[in-house]
Parts: structure tokens; C-alpha cells; sequence
């Protein structure tokens, strides 16, 4: 005679909500029969593998329905600098700027690494880590250039940093921020600077943040003003304007270059 542990355990009709069951011997579920009642086996419903359920499938439709509906709006309501668009090839738009004030770190890494790296510390000011731990909005976007520019266009960084291959990385202060109101950072890595009005060449577009990303589309802008002859100084400034959870077809990115 075969003992229950050595009996096959067959599969059984769905249980409740469509959920498939097994047997499994009673011993190993101690509530399943009543007192007068004999089992061998108690029957159990068991979860299905999750790439046989249609749920997660509903699910991730859901979210990706969410995002196409509400992030574009919520992009456009985070803060930016103010500009007028003064003319547009295509993607490609020369802006004008109004002032505004910075937070900025510059550091010795290449531009790929400076994001990740820098994106704590500035956000360690504006989130309260300063002299009278004053919060701030996040706005947009957050610029960073694989080399300086020069003091003319944005006064980032000295020339001994220029020397040592410094990536500068800029977190946008909120309209009325004046270098005279904004709290001291208590981080010194982290300092302060009013960014002159400024004339850029910027195309938008989306996608990875990735060197291939950027370098196909700063070849495009570079290659649109040459076109309609138009003069640029200064190194590139990538703008991210999206959180890195942004699925990669809705982020916005930019390439700014300063115009002669």
C-alpha cells in the first residue's frame, strides 16, 4: 500500500477567481479537514506563473496610459528660465535668456559620471542643506558641459579647473532667487552664481542619455547653423529636464550653443 507522500498529487479544476489547485497531503495543512473527516490530501489553490497571468500585462498598459496623459503636463508645469525664441530652423530654435541664478558643482570626472555624481550634492542644497535650511522647488533643466565654457557665457569655472578637466554640472534656481536671498550652501563644494542673459542655438529631442544620443544631435545643430550661417563660441551644454525614472521616449533633452 502507497502512503500518501508517495501517492502522485494530480492537478485539479480551477478553484476560486480562476486559479489552478493541486493536492497536497494533509499533513502538511493541518486545517483542511474537519475532525471527522479522513483526507489524504487537502486541496490548495497555487499562484500561476506570473507570464501566465494577464494582470502585469493590464498593469504596465496602465502606467505606460499614466504616463503618456500626465507626465508631458507635468514637465511643462516645473519651473524654467525665462526665454524668447528669437528664430527656428526645424528642431532647432536660437533662444534668448533672462538672467537667473545657479547652484553648481564642478567636478573632476568625465561628463558621463558628473550627472550621477553631482545630481546629491546639488540637490543636498536645495532640499534644506544650507544656512537657515531653506527648501526650494526642483526646476528645470539640469545642464552640465563635457568641457567649461568660457567666463563670458556662464562663469562657471576658473581656468586652473578648465586645465584639470573639470565637468560642471548647474541646478537651476526658482524665479525671485537673487545671489543677495539665496541661503549659503553648506556644502562648499557647492557655490553660487548669477548667470548673464544669454543668446543659445538649442535643439530638443529625446531619448537615452547616452554619448550617441548627444553627439548625433549636437552633429544636427551644428550642422543646421552652419547651414543658415549662424557663429557659436564656447563648448556644448547638455539640458536634461526629466527625473532618470522618465521612460526614454518622453524625456527632454537639449544641446545649447552659446551664439557669437
Amino acid at each position: 500500500m502507497r502512503t500518501p507522500m508517495q501517492a502522485p498529487l494530480p492537478s485539479m479544476p480551477s478553484g476560486e477567481a480562476g486559479l489552478p489547485t493541486t493536492r497536497v497531503p494533509a499533513s502538511n495543512c493541518a486545517s483542511a479537514a474537519r475532525p471527522d473527516e479522513k483526507m489524504d490530501y487537502a486541496v490548495v489553490m497555487i499562484a500561476p506563473p506570473l507570464h501566465r497571468v494577464r494582470t502585469p500585462l493590464l498593469l504596465l498598459l496602465a502606467l505606460l496610459w499614466f504616463a503618456l496623459t500626465t507626465m508631458p503636463r507635468t514637465s511643462h508645469a516645473t519651473e524654467e528660465p525665462q526665454y524668447t525664441v528669437l528664430r527656428t530652423f526645424g528642431k532647432t530654435e536660437l533662444r534668448q535668456y533672462a538672467p537667473y541664478v545657479v547652484a553648481e558643482v564642478v567636478l573632476k570626472v568625465s561628463a558621463q559620471e558628473a550627472g550621477g555624481q553631482a545630481f546629491p550634492i546639488l540637490a543636498g542644497y536645495i532640499f534644506g542643506k544650507n544656512k537657515g535650511q531653506k527648501k526650494f522647488e526642483m526646476t528645470a533643466p539640469v545642464t552640465q558641459t563635457a568641457a567649461p565654457v568660457t567666463m563670458e557665457m556662464t562663469a562657471p569655472v576658473t581656468q586652473s579647473a578648465a586645465a584639470d578637466g573639470g565637468t560642471l554640472v548647474q541646478f537651476v534656481l526658482p524665479k525671485g532667487v537673487t545671489l543677495e536671498s539665496a541661503p549659503e550652501p553648506l556644502d562648499p563644494r557647492v557655490r553660487l552664481r548669477l548667470v548673464p542673459a544669454t543668446q543659445w542655438a538649442v535643439i530638443r529631442y529625446s531619448g537615452r542619455w547616452s554619448q550617441e544620443n548627444d553627439d548625433e544631435h549636437l552633429g544636427l545643430l551644428r550642422a543646421t547653423l552652419a547651414q543658415e550661417g549662424v557663429a557659436t563660441q564656447g563648448e556644448p551644454v547638455l539640458a536634461r529636464y526629466n527625473a532618470p525614472f522618465t521612460p526614454w521616449f518622453l524625456r527632454r533633452n537639449e544641446i545649447w550653443l552659446a551664439l557669437r
